[in-house]
């Protein structure tokens, strides 16, 4: 039993950047729930009750999780947790992180133009993206479909409003939990630089190991040592950032990639040996700063979705707030 469990991790350990479970189970419940827990009144009050907050803690996990379900599946989806930044900034001397292209197709471009892909490269700028924008216009239908519940004009169609907005509820709840894994693999340093699991052998002057790093860091260190408080206390008040969402995903990113030398230093330092504190407190910083960024980031979702319009012919939620328009047959479907 022993000799298998050393084999299992000697194989976590060799395990390239989007196949590792960043923060491990631990870590991405952790930030799930804080920045639920943390969300402004504003929001609405299915989302912040303290079911939610284990609901996404636990759904944050999801696109580890479904690892496993067919080559293709894998091979597309594992690039999508870390963008794999190089020492002079760019994405393989390709696009730079504080530039990168609006879509990801642009990206696929800059970096084939390198000598690269975003299968090599890596994606994460682009699910995080991805997945606030999905949870942006979630939040739009839910606006609109609560208004239309809540309107006594449209009674006749009140049933089906309130059993779509429960539907739209579950999948926002799913949704939230997809943006707070990829938010969370955002704030694991590792995951935002080529020296994603050891130096490598890239120009090493200062002398840090090539060791397997990366699971130790994320995994065990959080589980064993960094507690829901920390991580807590470790966050910030809340920050609207009056930009669009690749603005300031490009920023939260190239801050996590600059945590990359203080990681590697403190690994030399032998701060992540086991039982030095200082590793725990590397750990719960980045961590909070997953937490306070997811908790941002769905608050200016929420902000953003009132001026969505959803639906087909579209209708937004000022008008069906104000009662102008009935929006039964661009939400159930005119065919």
């Amino acid at each position: 039993m022993r000799r298998s469990l050393v084999l299992l991790l000697a194989a976590v350990l060799s395990l390239p950047p989007g196949a590792a479970l960043a923060w491990g189970a631990s870590g991405h419940r952790l930030i799930g729930r804080a920045a639920v827990r943390a969300l402004p009144p504003e929001l609405p009050a299915f989302l912040r009750t303290a079911e939610a907050a284990e609901a996404v803690g636990e759904l944050s996990r999801e696109p580890a999780r479904s690892k496993g379900a067919g080559r293709a599946h894998d091979l597309d989806r594992d690039p999508g947790h870390f963008v794999d930044v190089s020492d002079d900034g760019t994405v393989l001397g390709g696009p730079a992180l504080a530039a990168l292209p609006p879509t990801r197709q642009d990206y696929e471009t800059a970096l084939r133009a390198a000598g690269s892909d975003s299968w090599k490269a890596g994606y994460l700028p682009y699910s995080i993206v991805d997945r606030w924008q999905q949870l942006a216009q979630d939040f739009a239908y839910w606006r609109v479909l609560r208004a239309a519940e809540l309107n006594p004009a449209w009674r006749a169609h009140r049933a089906w409003f309130r059993a779509d907005r429960l539907r739209r509820e579950a999948q926002i709840l799913q949704v939230t939990g997809e943006l707070s894994h990829f938010v969370a693999d955002g704030s694991q340093p590792l995951h935002v630089t080529v020296h994603y699991n050891g130096w490598g052998d890239l120009p090493n002057p200062a002398g840090y190991t090539k060791a397997k790093v990366h699971a130790l860091f994320e995994g065990q260190l959080v589980r064993t040592s960094v507690r829901a408080a920390e991580v807590a206390a470790h966050m910030a008040p809340l920050q609207r950032c009056g930009c669009p969402i690749e603005a300031r995903t490009a920023a939260y990113l190239a801050e996590t990639n600059r945590r990359v030398l203080p990681l590697y230093a403190l690994e030399k330092a032998g701060g992540l040996a086991p039982g030095d504190p200082r590793g725990p407190a590397f750990a719960a910083v980045q961590l909070g700063r997953g937490a306070a960024e997811l908790r941002d980031l769905i608050a200016e979702a929420w902000a953003f979705s009132a001026t969505q319009a959803v639906g087909w012919k579209p209708v937004s939620p000022v008008d069906v707030a104000a009662g102008r328009v009935d929006p039964f047959s661009a939400l159930y479907g005119s065919d």
